[in-house]
């Protein structure tokens, strides 16, 4: 079932002096624009068609329609233009910022998001363009990306407030067990640590599949630094949310991304992802974002499921 993603303003609903900002950073007049579907965000998403025949992609928002959004559009912009040629993502043609709105101008990518329910072999595709992106030498001008210990240390540490506050109704299981939880979580948070560019946003919606059998990762502003084999992780947390009886543990065991995981380090990063769904969900929507919390249950709820099968009655343990 595909998640009710939030509502976008178009094209046609942003103000005259955006579009034309927007128009003389691609070069010519916009004759056409088609909205994008999915995500989680207020503002535009659209590929466009110029008068001279390019093309680009097109996102724009306004701390009116969420007062957040244009920070994390101007942190997207910084990282997509450091990103080493080789990683699989738009280049950056230009941004507009009028202090109010801000828009990314964006290579247009001929491509589709994954079918969900996944199929075996996108998954694979994805996989593999994460392993590259994880070879990839992190260039200085992201050196000062956060490093993933760091952006999730809060997040991971969810379980706490869930002790405190249990959300109405939690599943008996992670009531059961929050000890267990909060140790792998903990875990979880030392083993992130690691020297490789993560984008720690992949989900469907997030990537494109080409038709010369790519993958191309697109929605940056979360970059950080971390483990290689993270962003492989909740690729597989995407698949089951889809599809609960697909059989990524046999990714695990078998795909090269995952070398340097160990068992260990899969429970921990899958305990601390959903502490932070399951947290995240019980609070209030976001302005503008009135189906994220939802989409944050169903993942958390996923996850759990998936950890859950990994765990022996007495605890965590190796897998079997």
């Amino acid at each position: 079932m595909q998640p009710e993603w939030s509502p976008r303003i178009s094209w046609t609903d942003l103000p005259g002096h955006v579009r034309e900002g927007i128009e003389q950073i691609i070069g010519a007049p916009v004759m056409e624009a088609r909205g994008q579907q999915g995500g989680f965000s207020p503002g535009t998403a659209d590929r466009v068609l110029t008068a001279s025949g390019q093309r680009a992609f097109v996102k724009a928002v306004s701390p009116q329609l969420n007062e957040h959004s244009p920070g994390i559009h101007r942190k997207e912009a910084a990282v997509a233009a450091a990103l080493p040629a080789g990683v699989p993502a738009p280049a950056l043609i230009g941004t507009y910022d009028d202090g109010e709105w801000v828009a990314l101008v964006r290579s247009d990518v001929e491509g589709r998001h994954p079918h969900v329910p996944w199929h075996a072999v996108e998954v694979h595709l994805v996989l593999d363009a994460l392993l590259k992106i994880s070879r990839t030498p992190l260039p200085p001008e992201l050196g000062q990306l956060p490093t993933l210990e760091t952006e999730l240390t809060d997040p991971f540490r969810g379980w706490t407030r869930v002790r405190r506050s249990p959300p109405e109704g939690c599943d008996p299981w992670v009531l059961c067990n929050l000890d267990t939880l909060e140790r792998l979580a903990e875990q979880g948070l030392r083993d992130v640590v690691g020297g490789s560019l993560a984008h720690t946003d992949i989900r469907a919606d997030n990537i494109l599949i080409t038709a010369a059998d790519g993958a191309v990762l697109v929605d940056w502003p979360w970059a950080a630094v971390g483990a290689p084999w993270v962003d492989a992780l909740t690729v597989l947390v995407n698949v089951r949310v889809f599809d609960p009886d697909f059989d990524v543990d046999a990714l695990l065991k078998s795909h090269d991304v995952f070398g340097t995981a160990t068992p260990e380090n899969v429970n921990g990063f899958l305990s601390g992802l959903a502490a932070y769904f399951i947290d995240a969900a019980r609070q209030p929507p976001p302005p503008g974002l009135p189906t994220v919390r939802a989409f944050q249950q169903r993942q958390g709820e996923a996850v759990i499921h998936w950890l859950r099968d990994r765990l022996p009655p007495s605890g965590p343990g190796p897998l079997h």
